[in-house]
């Protein structure tokens, strides 16, 4: 294995590899970095709903008995809120204060003890004290610096870290359509063996389970999942019929219309309890 300068490098590097080029961007006036907060807050009521899981069964069984959660990147609450009958206290934290807001109403409505934290993880954690399970899901992807993070993580969990990720960039499965739309060839690293070599380099002792995710219906319309994909590929409006039926011939499902990037992907659970 590499050494660990070496493999944070490449991973910065590889992620870095995903920018897109500026002649298409300029195409179009809209940022295609979307990010669907109805789509997230679906996903945790559903998980709230119905708890269940490798992710969910790893962090309830470390909260035995109850005790405090800090959900790092909690988006919708995904992670936390299915955890509610065995928190003492929650923390949660995100950089989108909107999307962290929709995650500590919908904490509150379920009785939880709850303290939003609104910012960039690590650069918040001196804030932030101990909890007994730290919680991250569907975030490493959008962590260039991942070596102080990780760190970060694992000093705020007194039992367990949990954290959650596709195997492959959830991103990846638009390659195709970036082929098709521009004759772009997007980039395929970096993936969660990745981030299991740095844990590993770290001298982290994680361990994972891969499994796959159901798909669901993350979107209300076909027309809301057109236009999440055409704005993440820079195309106008207008192309928006084209789009549809790219995204039906991937195999889109137009009564129960899912994220292409996220939704049915296999995934990683990675847990550990020491630290380096």
């Amino acid at each position: 294995m590499a050494a660990l300068p070496e493999l944070l490098d490449r991973w910065q590097a590889d992620l870095a590899a995903w920018a897109i080029p500026d002649h298409i961007t300029a195409t179009v006036p809209d940022s295609p970095w979307v990010l669907p907060r109805e789509v997230f807050a679906r996903r945790a009521d559903r998980q709230h709903q119905g708890p269940g899981g490798p992710s969910y069964e790893r962090a309830w069984e470390a909260l035995a008995p109850a005790g405090s959660v800090l959900d790092v990147g909690c988006g919708g609450g995904a992670a936390s809120l299915p955890l509610g009958p065995a928190i003492t206290e929650l923390t949660l934290v995100d950089a989108d204060e909107a999307m962290l807001g929709m995650a500590a109403e919908r904490a509150r409505a379920a009785g939880i003890s709850t303290r939003p934290v609104a910012g960039r993880w690590p650069d918040v954690a001196g804030e932030i004290p101990p909890a007994d399970v730290v919680t991250c899901y569907n975030v490493l992807y959008n962590v260039p610096d991942l070596g102080p993070f990780l760190t970060a993580l694992t000093s705020h969990a007194r039992r367990r870290v949990v954290a959650e990720i596709t195997a492959g960039h959830p991103l990846a499965s638009l390659n195709p359509l970036w082929q098709r739309f521009w004759g772009l060839t997007r980039p395929q690293n970096p993936t969660s063996y990745d981030v299991l070599d740095i844990l590993a380099a770290m001298s982290v002792r994680a361990r994972q389970t891969k499994w796959s995710r159901p798909a669901e219906a993350d979107y209300h319309s076909m027309a809301e999942l057109v236009e999440v994909t055409r704005r993440r590929l820079c195309l106008p409006p207008d192309r928006a019929g084209e789009v549809e039926a790219a995204l039906l011939a991937a195999g889109a499902d137009h009564g129960r219309p899912g994220d292409l990037g996220t939704s049915g992907r296999d995934v990683v659970t990675m847990w550990w309890e020491d630290t380096p």
